[in-house]
């Protein structure tokens, strides 16, 4: 469940917005075990600095109406919003450190997750990571170590991407939240690398990986794949 990016000044600064906006798209089905609501999707700068009233309205809207289980986070984009390489100097960009500190620190106050959109694909065809471009490790299918970094190796580009996250965090104060994927895929058609075959590889591959964990933090990776083509 997620709130629109353009509803985000709004809920802001009128919790009673908030409080209409629960009882119209969540008391109404309470039937539903919603586990989290994220308040707003890879918001641009301009925008940004409403994600975190709008955070605490949306926990205050939650608590009156007897849903406090329902965990509330954002969700980010890699690209932007992370620096930093290899995973272990993971940092929040110049520009989204105002506004991701304040961010990170009210998730761990919260027990919330951030909810992190993870795809090696736009690393692999936007050289994000300039000193890989090999599309075995995006598509977790490199025979051996691609990156190594301290104690710990990197075989393929989503784990490194989300230890960059947990990297962030913890340079932000707060190593303590974490990281659910709100989305992750490869695209069929449309772009460089992109096929039904690479997406089938990347999909399955991603399903048999995330219950180890990556190098940073072992255990079950709570995902949802988004299946569209982009």
């Amino acid at each position: 469940m997620g709130v629109a990016n353009e509803n985000l000044s709004a809920f802001a600064s009128d919790p009673s917005a908030v409080a209409n906006w629960v009882k119209q798209n969540v008391q109404v089905y309470p039937g539903v075990n919603f586990r989290y609501i994220a308040v707003g999707n890879e918001v641009e700068s301009g925008n940004t600095q409403n994600v975190l009233p709008a955070m605490q309205n949306m926990n205050s809207a939650l608590s009156a109406a007897g849903l406090s289980n329902i965990k509330v986070s954002v969700s980010v984009s890699q690209k932007g919003v992370l620096a930093g390489y290899p995973p272990s100097n993971g940092m929040f960009s110049p520009e989204a450190t105002s506004y991701m500190t304040p961010i990170a620190k009210y998730l761990a106050s919260t027990g919330a997750p951030l909810m992190a959109n993870v795809y090696p694909y736009f690393a692999y065809v936007g050289n994000l990571r300039a000193q890989i471009d090999d599309i075995n490790y995006a598509l977790f299918t490199s025979p051996g170590t691609v990156v190594p970094d301290g104690s710990k190796a990197y075989q393929n580009q989503f784990d490194a991407i989300v230890d960059t996250f947990y990297s962030a965090l913890e340079s932000a104060g707060a190593g303590s939240v974490p990281i659910v994927v709100s989305e992750s895929g490869w695209p069929s058609a449309g772009g460089t690398a992109a096929s039904a075959s690479n997406a089938q590889t990347y999909n399955q591959n991603l399903i048999k990986h995330v219950g180890q964990g990556t190098p940073k933090r072992a255990g079950r990776i709570e995902i949802y794949i988004f299946g569209d083509g982009f």
